[in-house]
């Protein structure tokens, strides 16, 4: 975590992926993010993975550095507490995500009659207000049609990775900091609406995938794990190991070339088909019916650890696959990565939990925090933010408004 962003309070309410880590990444960069849920959690407080006593790992890894309070939002004066944690005055605050519908307690234009220099990021379906998730989104913008193995045919592949999600989160949270630097010029708040299905669609025309298939008229094809349009694919060693092998710069192909000592036959290609593959990585892709094959035999000669020791130096791209439980325990990746800290958190499980993925030599890293217990800071929200005092509190408390974790 580092301290850039203190001196920023943003209220959220939100669930499920895109919305949660908008608030995450803010929290990582140190503004205090208050999120307010229904008493006994959301709908997604629960979610898998759980953790052996129920609990779920998914949400707190989600909700990491941020505070709860717990509120009774089906009652009349729970709405009105969360409307005016929302809309508390003061220049930190006014500072409002959530994936909520656009209409309701939690309206923009609502929320605004009584702060108008409000800022509110929320995170939509689509664009027309209509529900969607990251899979229903996925779908409909052509992915599962070119992932996976040409023998698949007409079958469909969903991701694994809830990549719209992230990626909407991601940029809700700039959305919010572009918005506030707004605010602060000109004082005027303001709504800024990021649906799901458009982060999707706008995402594949800016890699040109939509300018593709409207110019050929045609899908791309499957192509299994090979890249497309460069030098990319898995291989096996002689060993049993797989790894993925990349040759997108000039350097990473020639030091490929130097290190499985093919130059020879490279030429000799290169020769026969008059072309050159030392510039160009759409040429290495044109070529792969030959190319492949002959990295693929000088490969499978070859231990792992052989080949990591010749490519290293001369700078290849390359990786090794590895399950998700090796990743768990990498060096590299998470046990010697000072982004992560080993940390218990509320379901009480201890293990390693990551701050910022940011690094900035200037500034001190701080370690990451937990997740909050459900409701564990509402006696401070209340006190700190809305200025309540003891007795009142206790009433709320008393009347079943709020909830302490």
């Amino acid at each position: 975590m580092y301290r850039l962003l203190g001196g920023m309070r943003v209220i959220e309410a939100s669930s499920f992926v895109a919305s949660p880590t908008c608030g995450m990444h803010l929290a990582q960069m140190g503004a205090e993010v208050i999120r307010f849920d229904q008493i006994g959690g959301g709908p997604d407080f629960r979610r898998w993975p759980r953790a052996g006593n129920g609990a779920s790992l998914y949400w707190e890894s989600l909700n990491k550095g941020k505070k709860s309070i717990a509120i009774n939002l089906g009652s009349a004066e729970g709405r009105e507490l969360a409307t005016a944690l929302i809309t508390a005055p003061g220049p930190a605050g006014g500072l409002f995500v959530t994936n909520y519908p656009v209409d309701g307690f939690l309206a923009h234009a609502r929320l605004a009659a009584l702060r108008p220099d409000l800022v509110t990021i929320r995170i939509m379906g689509r664009a027309d207000g209509g529900p969607a998730l990251d899979y229903t989104v996925n779908c409909a913008v052509g992915y599962p049609q070119i992932t996976g193995p040409e023998s698949l045919g007409e079958e469909v592949v969903n991701h694994v990775l809830p990549g719209w999600d992230l990626l909407t989160g991601a940029y809700a949270a700039f959305a919010l900091l572009a918005a506030e630097r707004h605010r602060r010029d000109t004082g005027a708040g303001q709504e800024v609406r990021v649906p799901l299905s458009d982060m999707a669609i706008a995402s594949v025309a800016n890699l040109g995938m939509l300018a593709e298939v409207l110019d050929t008229g045609a899908d791309r094809p499957r192509l299994g794990n090979q890249v497309y349009g460069a030098f990319g694919r898995d291989f096996m060693t002689a060993d049993g190991k797989r790894l993925m092998l990349m040759a997108i710069t000039p350097r990473q192909w020639t030091g490929m070339v130097e290190a499985l000592g093919i130059g020879e036959a490279v030429v000799a290609i290169e020769a026969e088909r008059g072309v050159s593959f030392a510039r160009d990585e759409g040429v290495r892709y044109e070529h792969r019916d030959t190319l492949v094959p002959l990295v693929e035999q000088a490969i499978a000669r070859r231990t792992l650890a052989d080949l990591a020791s010749a490519f290293d130096p001369l700078g290849v791209c390359w990786g090794p696959y590895q399950t998700m439980r090796e990743a768990a325990y990498d060096p590299d990746l998470v046990r010697a990565n000072p982004i992560f800290a080993e940390v218990e958190q509320p379901s009480g499980a201890r293990y390693p939990i990551p701050g910022a993925p940011a690094t900035i030599p200037q500034a001190e890293r701080l370690p990451p925090a937990r997740a909050p217990r459900l409701g564990e800071h509402t006696d401070e929200i209340l006190a700190e933010v809305l200025g309540l005092g003891s007795g009142e509190v206790g009433k709320l408390h008393d009347s079943g408004i709020v909830a302490a974790g």
